[in-house]
């Protein structure tokens, strides 16, 4: 178990609202302020039972990727996207899984972050909400919507280390157990063309923190970020953490996070 402090959203009057792009003129990137909490971070790697996607949120499991490089957007798409889809189908036992977005993330600062072209993110949040789960099919799957939307489904992200074991900027996920629904906020991420929402989160007394210490890169962890059903986890909020004891001289974390939609 390592202490370590958290972004959550501080409260306000006015709908939380991100820019990511440069915003016109006079305007700030966001309208928010965060709400720093210190909070204890537990070993995943201790719990028994394991973690699973529909009680606590998220998952680990072993993948060795067949992918040669896993910074080359053509090995991505044309290797890995079908890994992460037979990943997702065998560990969720989903009729239909479609791999639909990536982002490669390095904690690494100018030259050395070659073409890793995001930084870990570090507030506390869950990558879609009520409506924008429902919203993806639709705008990915437009003729099928209405049909798909009728069963159970899911996005479920896949994300795994470059390069192991993580020693700098890991992932912790909230246990979805411990989260209440009045701790989910919408929140607004405008682009040039769109209007995304997510969810931050506000702090909450019962949070449950974890992460999987020295992560390797044969190792993935899937995180429940929407699920149609209601009788399981749902949202799994989750954010970057300066881990306290890392070493020094730290390696930066590169990671991969790929999206994916599973129909049930």
């Amino acid at each position: 178990m390592v202490e370590t402090t958290f972004n959550y959203l501080a409260d306000m009057t006015e709908r939380p609202t991100y820019y990511t792009y440069e915003p016109p003129a006079g305007k700030p990137w966001r309208n928010t302020k965060g709400d720093r909490r210190t909070m204890s971070v537990e070993s995943a790697r201790q719990l028994e039972p394991a973690p699973s996607l529909d009680r606590e949120g998220f998952h680990l499991v072993r993948h060795a990727t067949a992918a040669e490089n896993l910074r080359d957007q053509r090995a991505i798409r044309e290797t890995y996207y079908a890994e992460v889809e037979a990943l997702v189908k065998r560990e969720t036992g989903a009729r239909r899984v479609v791999a639909f977005d990536h982002n490669l993330r390095s904690s690494a600062k100018g030259e050395e972050r070659e073409n890793l072209q995001r930084d870990p993110v570090r507030y506390a949040h869950n990558d879609y909400t009520e409506l924008s789960g429902p919203q993806r099919v639709r705008d990915l799957f437009p003729a099928e919507a209405d049909e798909l939307l009728a069963r159970r489904f899911a996005v479920i992200n896949v994300w795994k280390p470059l390069a192991g074991p993580v020693e700098q900027a890991p992932l912790a996920v909230c246990d979805a157990r411990t989260i209440a629904a009045e701790d989910f906020v919408p929140t607004d991420l405008l682009y040039p063309d769109r209007k995304g929402e997510v969810y931050s989160l506000r702090y909450g007394r019962t949070h449950r923190w974890f992460y999987y210490p020295q992560m390797r890169a044969d190792e993935v962890m899937l995180l429940k970020c929407y699920d149609s059903a209601r009788d399981r986890a749902r949202f799994t909020a989750h954010s970057a953490f300066d881990d306290p004891s890392s070493p020094p001289e730290a390696r930066p974390r590169e990671s991969i996070e790929v999206r994916t939609l599973a129909f049930f």
